[in-house]
């Protein structure tokens, strides 16, 4: 048990942060009261206390990064929950459901996700529409989001990859060209 410099209350040792230079190995002053501290230093100069958090960033980089990963291989649940939160407003319980209410894949192709891995959450802007595979997604966006270019690329695709609709003619004069060019 130690007594805290600061606040004057007596606490076990595992409430005081370490420090090898003091006598009995630990802070002078308890957890909650050196957070106070620090907090209240922050809220004095900002700017002055983000410059010497990022400097130290920049000097000791690699040891960042490293808890960078190790902080990120601890909490990847909470990662992705945060991630949905963050960008779509939704929970992995939403996430879920929606996974589930769609068959459990992909709401266009039907494929299910890999073990381990996700889906894209597939929206418009604050709007959330479904959970699509990457090669879903991406199509989405290659045809621009246009419904109109989604019922030319199936109808290329149904009259065997050449004609769209609406061009036999092209397609005629096409295959006219190609047998005069053989023929000659």
């Amino acid at each position: 048990m130690k007594k805290c410099k600061r606040c004057g209350e007596v606490k076990p040792y595992s409430e005081f942060y370490r420090a090898p230079g003091c006598r009995d190995g630990h802070r002078s002053e308890c957890k909650v009261c050196n957070l106070a501290a620090r907090k209240a230093k922050y809220l004095e100069n900002p700017a002055k206390e983000i410059a010497r958090v990022r400097e130290w960033r920049r000097k000791h980089r690699d040891q960042f990064q490293e808890y960078q990963r190790a902080y990120r291989a601890r909490r990847p649940a909470e990662l992705r929950e945060g991630h949905l939160r963050r960008t779509f407003g939704i929970t992995q319980g939403d996430y879920d459901a929606m996974l589930a209410a769609q068959g459990g894949g992909c709401a266009i192709c039907g494929d299910a996700p890999a073990d381990g891995k996700s889906f894209h959450v597939d929206h418009l802007g604050d709007q959330v529409r479904g959970i699509l595979c990457v090669r879903c997604n991406n199509a989405l966006g290659q045809l621009k989001e246009r419904a109109d270019l989604a019922e030319i690329a199936a109808a290329y695709l149904e009259s065997g990859g050449f004609v769209p609709a609406g061009v036999s003619e092209l397609h005629d004069l096409a295959v006219e060209r190609v047998q005069g060019l053989r023929a000659a």
